[in-house]
């Protein structure tokens, strides 16, 4: 389930956090970046700047997170003027 934080004004990109739920199955990788790619999907047109992946050790073992910081809108990079 993703972590929505509000966007502040003064920020350069947005961003959010997502983890599977803790307890059985929380360590699953493969299940946590397939989450991610859907939320991202789910975005629309963002251009996305960083990809972060922390794990933080439980007593159920590893649970891995991914923070996603994006644009809303894409940047053109190859405008000419």
């Amino acid at each position: 389930m993703p972590t929505n934080h509000i966007p502040n004004p003064s920020w350069t990109a947005k961003h959010f956090s997502q983890a599977n739920p803790r307890g059985r199955g929380q360590g699953n990788v493969p299940r946590l970046l397939r989450c991610v790619a859907k939320t991202l999907a789910d975005l629309g047109e963002i251009e996305v700047q960083d990809l972060v992946m922390h794990t933080e050790i439980t007593p159920d073992g590893a649970w891995p997170s991914v923070t996603v910081y994006y644009h809303s809108k894409p940047r053109d990079h190859h405008r000419v003027n």
